[in-house]
Order: C-alpha cells, then sequence, then structure tokens
C-alpha cells in the first residue's frame, strides 16, 4: 500500500495523518478511515496532509466526502499543511475555498 494513515485525537477534534499517495487505489482506505474517525470520533476532522507527496481526483473527492459527512453532523474539516505539489491542486479545484487549509495542525485543530 501507498498510503499511510494514522488517526489521533488533539483537544475536541481527531486528526488524521495521510502520508504517501491518494489516488484511486489507495483512496478508499482514507474514506474508510474518514467515515470511521467521525463516527467514533466526532465531526471536528483535521486531515494532516504534510506528508502526502501525490493526490488525484479520487483524493478530491474523498475530501470533498469528508467535508459533506462532517458538516451533516454539525462539524467541520480542515485541512493541514499541504506540500505544493497538493496546495496547488487544492487552490486549481477551487476546494481551498470550501475547506480551509492551514499552515500546520495546531492552528487548524484550534480553528475548526
Amino acid at each position: 500500500m501507498k498510503l499511510h494513515l494514522k488517526r489521533q485525537a488533539m483537544g475536541d477534534a481527531v486528526v488524521v495523518a495521510v502520508e504517501g499517495e491518494l489516488d484511486l487505489f489507495t483512496a478508499p482506505f482514507l474514506r474508510d478511515e474518514v467515515r470511521d474517525a467521525i463516527k467514533q470520533d466526532g465531526a471536528r476532522l483535521v486531515l494532516d496532509l504534510q506528508q502526502l507527496s501525490f493526490m488525484d481526483s479520487s483524493g478530491l473527492s474523498v475530501l470533498i466526502e469528508a467535508w459533506r459527512l462532517a458538516t451533516g453532523e454539525g462539524g467541520g474539516v480542515s485541512l493541514a499543511a499541504p506540500q505544493a505539489p497538493v496546495a496547488r491542486i487544492l487552490r486549481t479545484t477551487g476546494l481551498d475555498r470550501r475547506i480551509k487549509v492551514y499552515a500546520d495542525v495546531d492552528s487548524a485543530v484550534g480553528e475548526i
């Protein structure tokens, strides 16, 4: 698998660190993790993208689904520390206007 996920609680938010490549083959793993995190730990979700090196449209789809699930439960999603290639995709698609992007996890947790 080209994707590693780690979930941890920080305050009243849950942080999922995403490491590796998020594509057609690995997106289902993040989708399942996001669903479980929201169901088990609450709807305040931060996705730590610092170690995410690649993301395609399948990954964007998971981010949109995470946002819909979390906001539907009265929470929200924030993205933290995306690398330049991932940040460029977020800007190009306009997703960074729907889901807030922060420089680091602490900032994202503090604002969600």
